[in-house]
């Protein structure tokens, strides 16, 4: 599958919620942060029981996921701003060796202009490279959602560049690689890599994250409602000038932008899942506690380059024609 231009340079603007399914055995649920909409520029090839594809990005967006028990993933951060990207908290650079194992919720921000190798692969097929390796187990302390810092001149992160230029030639690109060379490559990389190539997170990093995830669970369960600022201070356990400076330091604006990006962003997915038969506008916009109609459609016509009637009714057409 190709999506966003034959050379894989040009980008193409994306329905969000097909952007979403990207990784195809979950659900990647995106937050745009800087008020562009989803455009990319995607490549994805099934081969030998994985899925390898390539993205590059013409958005800030924040992410987040949950790997099925028998898949896990593994890739390469070729590009991104080093200021802005960050993966559970700890800040990713070019050439981020990224190992995420099912374990719970995976959330990471990408700036815009990011470039990404990824390869969601059967979780016992890692498991077994492992063991053919005489590694022990990916579920051992300090292996599992390993995130390494390697200089961009490591040989592994040569290795994904070329992975890159071969998913991006398509399916006869791809023949003669085996999913065993991509694991044996990886997996020996993390084995080997000194603890300064672990990406950590400083104590203040790590309490601003903290700070984030209490106050956007705190969003998410009452998005229907109206929220104030005083509640997301009491649910994240912190003043208002530490909410903003956790904020600003992890996703680079305030909460109350933050909040309208999530409803705005949770209505586009209403939108593009509902039957236009039986859910109108107006009901979806209400759900997400986006009260001003008009104000709604003129931010949504902004960021999606539409009118939300115009993603209700034209997702309702597929539906139809499918």
């Amino acid at each position: 599958m190709v999506m966003g231009g034959a050379d894989g340079a040009q980008l193409c603007t994306f329905d969000l919620v097909n952007l979403s399914g990207l990784l195809r055995v979950c659900e990647v649920e995106l937050v745009l942060l800087d008020g562009n909409g989803p455009r990319a520029a995607v490549h994805s090839v099934v081969h030998d029981e994985a899925l390898f594809c390539t993205i590059k990005t013409g958005f800030t967006g924040r992410g987040r996921f949950m790997l099925p028990l028998d898949w896990c993933l593994i890739g390469c951060i070729h590009r991104t701003n080093e200021a802005t990207s960050w993966c559970h908290g700890a800040p990713l650079s070019n050439g981020s060796l990224m190992t995420l194992t099912p374990e719970g919720i995976s959330e990471f921000v990408l700036s815009a202009d990011s470039a990404v190798t990824l390869v969601m692969v059967p979780f016992k097929r890692l498991r077994q490279k492992f063991s053919e390796l005489h590694l022990g187990d990916i579920a051992a302390p300090g292996l599992a959602t390993a995130h390494l810092h390697l200089p961009t001149d490591h040989p592994l992160c040569g290795y994904y560049n070329e992975l890159e230029t071969r998913i991006a030639g398509g399916y006869s690109a791809m023949q003669g690689l085996s999913l065993d060379e991509v694991l044996e490559h990886h997996v020996r990389c993390i084995v080997d890599a000194g603890h300064y190539d672990r990406a950590v997170s400083g104590r203040g990093r790590r309490t601003h994250y903290m700070i984030l995830r209490r106050a956007e669970e705190f969003m998410r369960m009452n998005l229907r409602h109206n929220i104030y600022m005083n509640e997301i201070c009491d649910a994240a356990g912190v003043s208002e000038r530490a909410l903003r400076y956790a904020f600003d330091d992890l996703l680079g604006i305030s909460p109350n932008r933050y909040l309208s990006m999530l409803r705005l962003c949770a209505a586009c997915r209403g939108l593009s899942s509902a039957d236009a038969g039986r859910k109108s506008v107006k009901a979806i916009a209400l759900s997400c506690g986006l009260w001003d109609l008009s104000r709604f459609a003129e931010n949504y016509r902004r960021v999606f380059g539409e009118l939300p009637r115009d993603t209700l009714m034209r997702r309702s057409g597929v539906q139809e024609t499918a």
